[in-house]
């Protein structure tokens, strides 16, 4: 599929940032740096291309705790680790020890094609944020949420599929713009993934925020 896919000038763009950017970059966050070059480009098309590029085998696409999908250049096989501060994600090197399946007995049917490791905890960064500022206060507490946030993380957990931002609306007390800039926040935090572009869901970090 790589042979025959077209190699648009949008694509080789898309390509050179992403090849720029060690750091798993998401569609949103490519998408600011695709624009300086290209700035009639729309979201939409970054979105398209890095899955088509993604499907053709000519980049990988990794999807983190259930979070917003991000990409990465690097094709070899390697694992990652992730900071749920900032949610940035690098790679890591693990022992040279092949990892061993388990008896065919025990695999219940399933032919096992790979393996995939993921460590995180709080980047070199965001770790000394946090010593310099020892404990916050909670009105500046990233993970606190507004009474907005909770509103629409509540929607969120009652639907049994992804929702749009007037799926969101119907079941709050809040105006389509201001969902947009609530979900924005959320996503930071890690508490709402986009599976679907414009389609949003509540993830297990932002379930366990409601409690």
């Amino acid at each position: 599929m790589e042979q025959k896919l077209r190699m648009t000038h949008q694509r080789e763009i898309i390509l050179a940032e992403l090849k720029k950017n060690t750091s798993h970059p998401t569609a949103d966050e490519l998408y600011e740096k695709v624009k300086k070059k290209l700035p009639r480009i729309s979201l939409a098309t970054v979105y398209r291309n890095l899955e088509i590029l993604s499907a053709a085998g000519m980049i990988r696409k990794l999807e983190i705790s259930g979070r917003q999908k991000r990409f990465d250049w690097e094709l070899t096989e390697h694992n990652h680790i992730y900071c749920v501060q900032c949610h940035r994600v690098d790679n890591i090197e693990l022992e040279k020890k092949k990892l061993q399946p388990v008896q065919s007995t025990q695999r219940k049917g399933y032919e096992i094609s790979g393996c995939r490791i993921e460590f995180y905890g709080l980047c070199p960064k965001c770790k000394n944020i946090e010593k310099k500022q020892g404990v916050k206060k909670m009105a500046c507490n990233p993970t606190v949420l507004s009474d907005k946030q909770r509103e629409v993380l509540e929607a969120l957990a009652n639907s049994t599929e992804p929702c749009g931002s007037k799926d969101i609306a119907g079941a709050t007390s809040l105006e389509p713009k201001q969902i947009s800039c609530q979900v924005t926040a959320l996503k930071k935090k890690g508490y709402v993934a986009s599976p679907v572009r414009c389609k949003y869901e509540i993830t297990p970090e932002g379930k366990d925020a409601l409690n």
